[in-house]
């Protein structure tokens, strides 16, 4: 099985990668080759498995037909720029969560043309496809109603995913992650960075700004549930999916002082000292709109499974990034 990865120098591509490495196999299937792809050249993976690293701009023309031309069996699709800056730089969001998304699916439908070619396309999409009003608890049939853009370009390229899926160009899936947290490394631009910042800063000894009142609801999964997502998706049975190709992924509804007194157990009270409040309405504003739980029943169903609680993200963290030791 040929592999390729967009997007893979960010967080969840290189944890991806580095299982997909570690198994050698996806799905049953033995991975022949992995290419991975970002802006910038992602880091070699270790292994033995051969591998292509490719520094490249899917939204630009020509890019996609070069990645797909040795015709991948897998695709997963991770490239995108985060909510806050997408909601900073409307062009910029739409030419690289939009037109990037679009450059890949027509890459793969003209690679068609003269000998059948559909590979499975695994697509990581948001919740953020949801905005008010909302239920207290998302269903599987609710409506798009982005209130940003950020997530309008994921709920349009989750409507050309089904359609492509729908035409037999590719066989897709995709999956609409919870905010990611704990996150490693630095902040990001993303409006939920906060959310890890709470509790990764605090780990590390440091200062973390909580921009948000503490009554602030929203729906989590760990990395590692991340990528566990994305390698059942590439494994799974689409004809289960019929024409509703996405999918919420399972996740934990919790509140940032949830968050904090999970902290506090986990950590102690030192750790949760070290949170500043300091409001920030823009994205006050921004995460007000966001959904703060779903049902995921579809996604379970089918297989994919996520945290059921906060102190088990933040051990999750500890393991994953801490070497088991907090400092």
């Amino acid at each position: 099985m040929k592999i390729l990865v967009i997007g893979a120098a960010g967080m969840v591509g290189r944890k991806l990668v580095a299982a997909l490495t570690e198994a050698g196999t996806v799905g049953g299937q033995a991975i022949s080759s992995l290419t991975l792809a970002d802006v910038i050249a992602p880091p070699p993976p270790g292994g033995t498995l051969p591998h292509t690293l490719v520094a490249a701009d899917l939204s630009l023309p020509g890019v996609a037909e070069e990645l797909i031309s040795d015709r991948p069996d897998l695709i997963f699709h991770l490239a995108a720029i985060v909510s806050g800056e997408a909601e900073a730089d409307f062009e910029k969001g739409y030419r690289i969560n939009l037109d990037g998304t679009r450059l890949l699916l027509e890459a793969i439908r003209r690679n068609s043309a003269d000998e059948p070619y559909c590979p499975r396309l695994v697509f990581t999409s948001s919740i953020a496809v949801f905005g008010e009003p909302l239920p207290a608890v998302i269903g599987d049939t609710h409506q798009h109603t982005p209130l940003t853009s950020y997530g309008t370009q994921k709920a349009i390229c989750e409507l050309l995913l089904s359609d492509y899926s729908r035409r037999g160009f590719v066989d897709g899936v995709g999956i609409r992650l919870p905010t990611i947290a704990v996150r490693p490394g630095k902040p990001n631009k993303a409006a939920s960075g906060f959310f890890s910042g709470i509790i990764r800063e605090p780990l590390a000894g440091q200062e973390a700004l909580l921009p948000v009142d503490e009554t602030v609801r929203h729906w989590f999964a760990s990395p590692r549930s991340a990528v566990r997502f994305l390698l059942h998706a590439a494994a799974l049975d689409t004809s289960r999916l019929g024409a509703q190709r996405n999918l919420s992924m399972p996740g934990l509804a919790a509140t940032v002082g949830e968050e904090i007194e999970a902290l506090g157990r986990v950590a102690g009270p030192k750790a949760v000292a070290l949170i500043r409040r300091v409001p920030d309405p823009v994205v006050a504003k921004i995460v007000a709109g966001w959904p703060q739980a779903f049902d995921a029943q579809r996604a379970r169903e089918l297989g994919f499974v996520g945290e059921t609680s906060f102190d088990e993200i933040i051990r999750i963290h500890i393991e994953d990034e801490l070497g088991g030791a907090i400092s």
